[in-house]
């Protein structure tokens, strides 16, 4: 942005970048949001739009969804959920006439800021196995996976405008993320006249229960064999590898829904969260993290944190030491820290959140439903074994313990 846009708005960026993304990348609609300087300035983006379409830079009926999302409001996901409710808006606010719930058969699934691609496909795995039609508000699966086969896709995959549109006649909508959708909650609700389902993000073996018994109870479609099936595997996937996380120390941090997902499945896998950070949560959170961790006894030493940041955790791991950190890239330097002190003091950091920085194809992970939650214990477990083989190593020193089998 130059100095006169800045001072006079970036109406003149705005028709170049309209006029020149179409042209080059032929999208069939254009997305737009805001930063920090257009929200500062005043920047009108429905005004700009619209002139845009007047001076002849894009055609009048050229579908540009927008929202505002400066950075100095919330977080990534707050802006998740203005973009998401703006292109609901957009395609649906004035084209009500004629919707009636339900009349799609389908149910609608809004998985708020989610970067892993296999929770995506676990979604829709599990709702075709039950027969059940759904559109999924929001599908980059595709585009942050394409294949390297030799044909370039531009635009793989994904939502199109007729889904969206068609939305608002689904049986009811249903949030993954709950904590990080308030604005598409209110539009669903408000708008649509959709009965959204109170849910927890289903990560764990009950919340993933629970979304599935409530999209049989919405539907009429029963649950079927091959689920009952993997429901039995992750269970005796826990009753295996129990023994070892039983009484293990975890710390954690994040985004809110995911931040209370893990956990649900530390509790579940009889786990003890010491502390419990989300800087972007509210009070809300904290109190439902604090009802969650009352209901186990292992959440008996769990602390939540609200709003705090990484330097707060730092802290809280040289003054009260758990047994593993669970959080995003950021945390090796947690760890880093902690070790600096001695060996003893180390904190290992278990990669899951986002982002992931520093390991690869991360994204492709699942974490949500029994598929995922079997991929999160494995992960625990196995760096539980990884630390105790790294304790153990010692040439006739603490070798002792240095087995071949766990």
């Amino acid at each position: 942005m130059t100095e006169d846009a800045a001072v006079f708005g970036g109406q003149k960026n705005m028709f170049d970048g309209l006029e020149n993304a179409k042209a080059i990348y032929k999208p069939d609609m254009i997305a737009v949001s805001t930063t920090c300087m257009a929200e500062v300035i005043g920047d009108d983006l429905n005004a700009f739009i619209n002139n845009s379409k007047k001076a002849g830079h894009i055609p009048e009926d050229y579908p540009v969804p927008f929202a505002h999302t400066p950075s100095f409001v919330g977080s990534h996901t707050t802006g998740w959920d203005n973009m998401e409710e703006g292109i609901l808006r957009y395609f649906t606010l004035n084209s009500m006439d004629g919707k009636v719930v339900g009349s799609n058969k389908k149910v609608n699934i809004v998985p708020g800021f989610e970067t892993y691609l296999g929770n995506y496909r676990v979604i829709k795995r599990m709702l075709t196995e039950m027969g059940v039609g759904y559109t999924m508000l929001s599908d980059p699966t595709d585009v942050f996976d394409t294949p390297a086969d030799g044909e370039y896709r531009m635009y793989a995959g994904g939502t199109t405008m007729d889904e969206v549109k068609d939305a608002p006649n689904a049986i009811t909508t249903l949030l993954m993320q709950p904590a990080q959708l308030e604005k598409t909650k209110k539009f669903v609700e408000n708008t649509w006249k959709h009965d959204v389902p109170k849910l927890n993000i289903p990560m764990g073996v009950e919340w993933t229960d629970e979304f599935l018994m409530k999209v049989s109870e919405v539907t009429g479609q029963p649950i079927p064999a091959s689920l009952e099936l993997e429901r039995g595997r992750c269970m005796d996937l826990i009753s295996d590898s129990h023994a070892w996380l039983h009484g293990k120390k975890f710390a954690l941090y994040g985004d809110p829904d995911f931040v209370m997902g893990m956990v649900k499945i530390l509790l579940e896998v009889g786990a003890e969260p010491t502390h419990i950070l989300s800087h972007n949560a509210n009070k809300r959170w904290g109190k439902a993290m604090e009802k969650l961790l009352a209901s186990s006894p292992f959440g008996t030493l769990g602390k939540v944190y609200v709003g705090n940041d990484l330097w707060h955790m730092r802290s809280l791991c040289f003054t009260d030491k758990p047994d593993f950190l669970i959080g995003n890239s950021y945390g090796k330097y947690i760890q880093r820290d902690t070790r600096h002190k001695g060996e003893a003091f180390e904190v290992p950091l278990i990669r899951l959140g986002f982002p992931i920085f520093d390991r690869h194809h991360q994204h492709r992970a699942t974490t949500m439903g029994y598929e995922g939650m079997m991929s999160v214990v494995t992960q625990l477990t196995n760096a539980v074994l990884e630390q105790l083989d790294k304790e153990t190593i010692g040439m006739g020193t603490t070798d002792y313990n240095f087995d071949l089998v766990r």
